[in-house]
């Protein structure tokens, strides 16, 4: 099988299901968006391989997600959103915040880098999570991939700080 087909070349790509869409809909964008924070996720994993499991399940949630955006209806083999995965990301924040000194003000991405990097990370799910809410779509599910997204940002934010704490470094705080 080949990569390439040609058939994007005029600037359009079929949605999961068929439709035929322009490359800036905001579908695609929407998606695009979640792919390319799945693509950090993987560089994250790199670097920091104690959290490797975390992350791995967190890309197939949104490898899941990224799948069902690109429909536009139901398609039963695709999952929605499962409520499921907001729990588990509420209870990795919460075991991570209770190693964690109570934050003071806002931090300022810095050293170490993979704490940067979830930085990054989670600026990406933040537009990712806009992207989505831009959709309108009306399926009732939308609202909880929003929420998905938003409790990701948090647990990123939350494991940049671990990262850093865990380093030894200090966190560096916007005063």
């Amino acid at each position: 099988m080949k990569v390439y087909t040609g058939k994007g070349d005029a600037g359009q790509t079929s949605l999961v299901g068929g439709a035929r869409v322009s490359k800036a809909s905001s579908r695609v964008c929407a998606y695009g968006d979640i792919d390319e924070l799945i693509s950090f996720l993987g560089l994250l994993r790199a670097k920091v391989p104690a959290h490797n499991e975390v992350l791995r399940r967190v890309q197939c949630e949104l490898m899941n997600l990224s799948a069902w955006i690109a429909s536009e209806g139901h398609i039963e083999r695709l999952k929605a959103p499962d409520p499921l995965w907001v729990e588990v990301l509420e209870c990795q924040i919460d075991a991570w915040t209770a190693e964690l000194p109570p934050l003071k003000a806002f931090v300022i991405p810095g050293v170490p880098a993979p704490s940067s990097l979830c930085h990054v990370c989670r600026t990406v799910c933040r537009r990712a999570e806009r992207a989505v809410v831009a959709l309108e779509d009306s399926r009732p599910e939308i609202g909880l991939a929003c929420r998905y997204l938003n409790r990701l940002s948090d647990m990123l934010f939350t494991l940049a700080r671990l990262i850093c704490i865990q380093s030894g470094k200090d966190e560096d705080f916007w005063i």
